[in-house]
């Protein structure tokens, strides 16, 4: 992996004719109720991404070892189990004191064959694994990923900040990752688009020991809440016209590993080609902005100014929100 790749910075302009609204939003429960004999809650506790793979929505978790799959014709939710973790538990969290051992999924892409990856955080060297299931979502397989982390930690390094994957996206030959600068501290404000080499990302997937190699890094300013908290990116997506749209979040945290108050949510639209970004808040259906947690975005097949969204209340016993995000 190249040490120094080619590297641009966009400032993203407030955008008058762009807005983006937050409705219809439903608590994510699971059809058959919690089963402790699988260590699952009844919900999906903290939505993290989500990617839609035909007729279903695939809802990423961070802090347990199981997905969520969304039937889209009918609206029934499912659990898809990982492999149990420290313990043989699934759930990590403060209250278990076992936040550490979490995987901390926060990203998901779908490959070219219909594969789908979920990636950690990389916040810890223990959130350095990927996820890969199989387009007919099989068992999937957890594979250990750090010295593709090693490298994005020494990308983050260069830039005093400190490493926090929270989206990825497939496009061309690229796979973006997004990476997450939140916080007041400074080192924790790097929100970047890291483009790597996608053929060698899918050999690694397959035994192969290279590295990715970084394309290039676009650096970009999404602005910052009136009391100065930076909007870190959360996730982001492919729009129908080949821009990238994103969700950043201003979020009051002292840390990449700890939550904080969350300030407002901004949705954006990069033209990486044209050097050229957008933003808008996102608003509530009456108007406010909205103070919602909007960690996965994912573009609707049928209509381009419409996303499936999901928030991530930071509450255990509150489940998460899929919404739609209306853009215009």
């Amino acid at each position: 992996m190249n040490s120094s790749p080619a590297c641009s910075s966009l400032v993203a302009r407030h955008s008058a004719d762009l807005r983006a609204v937050i409705v219809n939003g439903r608590p994510l429960l699971f059809a058959g109720g919690a089963n402790p004999s699988t260590d699952l809650p009844g919900h999906v506790r903290a939505a993290s991404a989500l990617r839609r793979a035909g007729t279903r929505l695939l809802i990423v978790q961070d802090d347990v070892n199981a997905m969520a799959l969304l039937e889209l014709e009918h609206g029934c939710v499912q659990p898809l189990l990982l492999p149990t973790g420290h313990g043989g538990k699934r759930v990590f969290d403060d209250l278990r004191g076992s936040k550490a051992h979490k995987l901390d999924l926060e990203a998901c892409a779908v490959l070219p064959d219909g594969r789908l990856v979920a990636f950690g955080s990389g916040s810890s060297e223990r959130r350095e694994r990927v996820v890969v299931i199989d387009a007919g979502f099989g068992e999937p397989r957890v594979l250990d990923a750090s010295p593709l982390y090693s490298c994005l930690r020494a990308l983050a390094a260069a830039r005093s900040a400190e490493l926090n994957i929270e989206g990825a996206l497939v496009q061309e030959d690229r796979l973006w990752l997004v990476q997450r600068g939140h916080g007041r501290r400074p080192a924790a404000r790097w929100n970047a688009l890291i483009a790597l080499d996608l053929g060698t990302f899918l050999h690694g997937l397959e035994g192969s020991a290279s590295v990715p190699r970084v394309l290039f890094v676009v650096e970009v300013d999404a602005g910052a809440s009136p009391s100065g908290v930076p909007f870190g990116f959360t996730d982001a997506t492919v729009a129908h016209d080949g821009r990238v749209a994103f969700l950043a979040c201003a979020e009051d945290s002292t840390s990449v590993r700890t939550d904080g108050s969350v300030l407002g949510c901004r949705f954006g639209l990069i033209d990486v080609a044209a050097a050229d970004a957008i933003v808008t808040d996102v608003r509530e259906s009456d108007g406010r902005p909205t103070m919602l947690k909007l960690e996965g975005i994912e573009a609707r097949l049928d209509r381009g100014d419409r996303y499936d969204v999901v928030a991530d209340m930071d509450l255990p016993a509150e489940p998460a929100l899929l919404a739609e995000l209306q853009v215009g």
